[in-house]
C-alpha cells in the first residue's frame, strides 16, 4: 500500500526545438504527466523556447509552469495548447484572478508558483482560487541544484487558505528526498535533473516512484 497518492512527474526544460524534441524521445513510453516550463528572460534570466513550440505527444497529461512576467502575453497560446494545468508565479507583473477566470473558462485548471521568498498569506487570494499551488524550491530556470526542505513548511500554510488544493514541489527532488517531501504532504513531485541526467531515465522514474511506495521512517 502506497504511502500516498504522490507521483513523480518529470520536467522539461529546452533552450530550443531540438532540445524538446530530445527531452521527449528520453519520455517515450513511459511518462503519464509531464511538466513544461517556460521562460521568458525576464521573471526568469533564461529563455527557453516558446510554449507555442512545445507541443507533447498525444495521450501525455502536460502541466505548463511558465515562469513569465506577463502571462496575459502567453495565455492564448496556452488555451490554444489545451494542456490539463497551467502554473503562473505569484510574483509576476499581473493579477493572476482575471487569467484563471479564463484559463478555467477554457476547461485548464489554473496553478500559482510561489518562490523560496514568498509568504503564502501575501497572496491568499490568488491561493484560494488555483487548482494547484507550486512550491518553487529550486533556481529558476535552470535545473538541478540543491532541494531547500525548509520550504515543505509552506504546505500546512498553504493547506489553511486552500484545502483542496494540489500542492507541487520543484527543485532539487531525488532519490535521497522524495519521500520526505511525500511525508511532508507534496502531491505531485517534478523532477528535472535526477531524471534527464540519469543513465537510463526511465529506470530511475520507476525508482523514484517506487520510493513512495516503500513502508518505514523517512531518515
Amino acid at each position: 500500500m502506497a504511502l500516498i497518492n504522490t507521483v513523480i512527474v518529470p520536467t522539461i526544460l529546452a533552450a530550443n526545438k531540438d532540445q524538446f524534441n530530445t527531452f521527449v524521445a528520453a519520455y517515450q513510453g513511459f511518462v503519464k504527466r509531464v511538466q513544461i516550463d517556460i521562460t521568458d528572460g525576464q521573471l526568469a534570466p533564461t529563455v527557453t523556447l516558446p510554449e507555442s513550440e512545445a507541443v507533447a505527444p498525444e495521450g501525455w497529461t502536460v502541466d505548463f509552469h511558465m515562469m513569465v512576467a506577463r502571462p496575459s502575453e502567453h495565455l492564448q497560446n496556452i488555451i490554444a495548447l489545451k494542456p490539463s494545468l497551467c502554473i503562473f508565479h505569484a510574483e509576476c507583473a499581473e493579477d493572476l484572478l482575471p487569467i484563471f477566470t479564463q484559463l478555467k473558462g477554457a476547461g485548464i485548471k489554473a496553478g500559482v508558483a510561489l518562490m523560496k521568498q514568498t509568504f503564502p498569506a501575501v497572496y491568499r487570494g490568488a491561493i484560494e482560487a488555483a487548482d494547484h499551488v507550486l512550491i518553487f524550491a529550486g533556481e529558476l530556470g535552470r535545473q538541478g541544484g540543491q532541494a531547500d526542505m525548509l520550504q515543505t513548511e509552506k504546505v500546512d500554510l498553504i493547506k489553511a487558505i486552500n484545502p483542496n488544493a494540489e500542492i507541487g514541489w520543484d527543485g532539487g527532488a531525488n532519490l535521497k528526498n522524495v519521500r520526505a517531501l511525500a511525508h511532508a504532504g507534496i502531491d505531485v513531485i517534478n523532477v528535472g535533473s535526477a531524471i534527464a541526467g540519469a543513465p537510463n531515465p526511465q529506470e530511475m522514474y520507476q525508482e523514484l516512484q517506487a520510493d513512495l511506495d516503500k513502508k518505514g521512517v523517512v531518515l
